[in-house]
């Protein structure tokens, strides 16, 4: 089934919703890297927050970058995501994987770390992007998240995202939301949402289970006029290329490119997102020479 993000509001707008299946996504991505059951699922939830929080942003020109490092064996998780939801992103080291944390799941707290903090960039377009951070929280990703919202940008949130790792590695399901309460709501529909949120299984077991993304969120608003607004398809997608890794060369000045130039050797640049390998040889670093500045 094809990943979907559905934005939505219940009780006349008191409440706002986006909800997602990123399983495809994550798939993808966590094959592309090569990660590790625990690496897997941080990094998944990292990027179904960042599809998630992508589909907020106003114009397809605007970008958002988060960044969460604990100094845990992960090394760090990087994710941009864009309006119609696309995301990329790499892990420090896809490689780890923990032992169970003392609830019997994979340990994404540890691997994350608490020493460090989540922070959200925001580009759009102008001469300086908008910059939030807040301390890690838990390290367990949703939590850090609707710390950040509440904290940073006085909107008091709830997230979820889950990431199920099968044995075999394969993501059996990925998925997430992001409440938020409207300004002027209701302390008591907050308390409402808070107490069913406690009352049903994680989002990952739900969507293994077969459920869709909108059976979920009528789960959770039950008699609160739920009303979908809009559907979005996500993917995983890298928009590299040999032009911007030619520019990127360039970019490093006359000097640097003429020593690798003099040592007479092929260079093999690969792309952080996607591992896509770009190789140059002795004469094309010489004809970027000729374009350097």
């Amino acid at each position: 089934m094809a990943d979907k993000i559905v934005r939505a509001v219940a009780k006349d707008g008191q409440v706002r919703i986006i909800g997602g299946d990123t399983t495809e996504l994550v798939s993808k991505a966590t094959k592309i890297h090569e990660c590790a059951a625990t690496a897997s699922a941080a990094y998944g939830r990292m990027l179904t927050c960042g599809s998630l929080m992508g589909t907020m942003l106003k114009s397809p020109k605007d970008s958002l970058t988060l960044k969460i490092d604990g100094k845990g064996p992960a090394k760090g998780i990087v994710v941009t995501a864009y309006s119609d939801g696309h995301v990329k992103g790499y892990i420090g080291n896809p490689k780890v994987d923990l032992p169970a944390n003392n609830l019997g799941k994979l340990d994404i707290g540890g691997a994350i770390g608490k020493d460090g903090g989540l922070l959200i960039i925001r580009d759009m377009g102008l001469k300086e992007p908008y910059v939030g951070q807040v301390p890690i929280y838990t390290g367990e990703v949703g939590d850090d998240l609707a710390y950040y919202f509440t904290v940073s940008e006085q909107t008091p949130s709830a997230v979820a995202v889950g990431v199920l790792v099968d044995k075999d590695l394969s993501i059996k399901s990925a998925g997430g939301f992001i409440i938020q309460m409207m300004p002027n709501a209701d302390e008591l529909l907050a308390d409402l949402i808070t107490y069913r949120l406690q009352e049903v299984p994680p989002i990952s077991k739900l969507l293994s289970d077969g459920k869709t993304i909108e059976e979920i969120l009528q789960l959770i608003f039950e008699d609160m006029d739920l009303k979908i607004l809009e559907e979005i398809h996500p993917e995983y997608k890298c928009d590299c290329s040999r032009e911007k890794v030619e520019k990127a060369l360039i970019s490093i000045g006359k000097k640097d490119l003429k020593e690798i130039y003099d040592e007479g050797k092929e260079e093999e640049l690969v792309c952080q997102f996607c591992n896509e390998k770009y190789k140059f040889t002795h004469e094309d670093i010489g004809k970027l020479l000729k374009h350097s500045i």
